[in-house]
């Protein structure tokens, strides 16, 4: 298909995706994001020595936000993207519960006034996935010209459900894969051939990509209360 073809084509599937995931109730969501937070959790230990940048949810996507504050717990940065100008690569700017917010693009909120900062991970929220490793985002193109600019390019996982697999995005040149997929099934490893099922580690397991954890009660409801611009 030809560039407005594939244009208007992933525009529609980004809106047929969207609202299926709009669609579950809030309960399945809930449950996937504790499934989707174990696996992160047991799968990239590392994380809670990193600087990791995680997106504000918006539209019923994984939120990310309780496993941040673990991490942040153990010693980890968290960041949120800033979209700086059109068709340029994001920035990214430190992030705590209670830290100046205002609204950008889309209406994601963003910190105001926090330090900038380099993430060496990113957890990537998806639309749309395929077995190549290629995610459908919002079409604007950030994260993919921010990781291709990125030196050294962050760890990138893409974290969505399993309700958003397709069969190809049909990828562009310009189109950066993911890394990793961690959906409520568990966690997929990009090789050469594409998305590989790794499942999810056992509690206890020590393997290349896992390790034991220990999991803290659930976040008070409003502990991510933000004041914002």
């Amino acid at each position: 298909m030809d560039a407005r073809e594939l244009s208007d084509w992933r525009r529609a599937e980004r809106e047929r995706l969207i609202a299926a995931r709009e669609a579950l109730d809030a309960a399945t969501r809930a449950q996937y994001r504790r499934r989707m937070d174990e696996a992160i959790e047991r799968a990239f230990p590392g994380l809670a020595r990193s600087v990791l940048a995680i997106c504000w949810p918006i539209r019923g996507e994984y939120d990310a936000r309780h496993l941040a504050a673990k991490l942040r717990a153990r010693g980890a940065v968290i960041a949120l993207p800033v979209v700086v100008a059109p068709r340029t690569p994001l920035e990214f700017r430190e992030w705590h519960p209670g830290a100046p917010m205002a609204k950008g693009p889309l209406g994601i909120a963003y910190p105001v006034g926090t330090p900038r900062v380099v993430p060496s991970a990113v957890l990537l929220p998806v639309n749309g996935w395929d077995a190549a490793g290629y995610r459908l985002g919002y079409g604007g193109g950030y994260f993919d010209r921010t990781l291709a600019a990125l030196r050294p390019r962050p760890l990138a996982i893409g974290v969505g459900y399993e309700l958003a697999r397709m069969d190809t995005i049909h990828p562009q040149s310009w189109d950066v894969p993911l890394d990793w997929l961690v959906t409520e099934r568990g966690v997929y490893r990009r090789e050469r051939d594409g998305l590989v099922f790794l499942g999810v580690p056992a509690a206890g397991e020590v393997s290349a990509f896992a390790s034991p954890v220990c999991y803290a009660g659930e976040i008070a409801p409003d502990y991510f209360g933000a004041r914002e611009r």
